[in-house]
């Protein structure tokens, strides 16, 4: 297991219990603009962190208010609809294929947060060393996280990956597969801690917000989790031409405060890593 060292300084902030509705309420300053900020985000770590900053964040003299969403569609549909106007739950891989797919999709990065180191779990086997020959790795189904999967796996010796292929890598890029694993692509990323609990396949590949949710630790738990060069950042993520937003950037500080940082590390006992912008 990799250890974690203490990432540079990230903020501190504010944020608001769930709500379920968007509209309504929005204070607003002298000018007539919203002071509120409404963000969707994963339960946890995303919302959990929210909301540990609320306070900070509205003694800056802003509200924030928090829509949970379990999956990684409805985060950039809502955004691209103008029901929210910011999410916090996905990365840049992503987010690059998520525009790439859906043209209406103008979106842009305010500033990174924190890394989610992804894992391999498995209910049969202690380590990747044990699993044996044509044994079974289950992979969600969301092909922009298939190549850090792949990448973790050639890191740690159990594949090799054509030249040069990193976040990009497919299983058609696997040049050498001495265990002769065989790859499940077709279960979405939510569902794969109960594929785990089902003790379905081997090894099974689960994003660590997931993991959380469902009792697992990352550190203790998982047989190879990333390492802390993972390039994998959370980000706050705007409509394009947004991202300067003033209520945006007030929360970004907080998010990447110090005392932040230090919650983060503490709370989440080095299964979520936060990170300077």
């Amino acid at each position: 297991m990799k250890s974690w060292k203490k990432v540079l300084g990230v903020t501190a902030a504010s944020a608001l219990t769930v709500l379920a509705a968007c509209g309504g309420g929005d204070s607003e300053s002298s000018s007539g603009e919203s002071k509120t900020l409404i963000v969707g985000a994963s339960n946890v770590p995303h919302a959990e962190i929210l909301e540990h900053v609320q306070e900070e964040y509205e003694a800056k003299g802003y509200k924030l208010e928090i829509k949970k969403f379990q999956d990684y569609v409805l985060p950039n549909k809502t955004l691209a609809d103008g029901d929210i106007d910011a999410n916090y739950f996905q990365h840049q891989p992503y987010l690059d294929l998520q525009m790439k797919d859906n043209k209406d999709y103008k979106f842009a990065s305010a500033g990174g947060v924190h890394v989610e180191p992804i894992g391999i779990y498995s209910k049969k086997y202690k380590s990747l060393d044990e699993l044996p020959d044509g044994a079974e790795v289950i992979m969600s189904s969301n092909v922009a996280e298939h190549g850090r999967m792949l990448t973790l796996l050639q890191t740690e010796g159990v594949i090799t990956l054509a030249d040069g292929k990193t976040t990009d890598a497919t299983v058609d890029d696997i040049v050498d597969n001495p265990k002769n694993l065989k790859f499940t692509m077709n279960v979405e990323a939510a569902f794969l801690p109960q594929a785990f609990n089902n003790d379905e396949g081997d090894a099974v590949f689960i994003n660590t917000n997931y993991a959380i949710d469902a009792g697992l630790s990352p550190l203790d738990d998982a047989i190879a989790l990333e390492g802390e060069e993972s390039p994998y950042v959370n980000l706050i993520v705007t409509r394009e031409g947004e991202e300067d937003d003033e209520r945006v950037k007030a929360l970004l500080e907080v998010l990447t405060s110090e005392e932040t940082q230090e919650w983060i590390l503490e709370e989440y006992q080095g299964a979520v890593i936060p990170v300077s912008n």
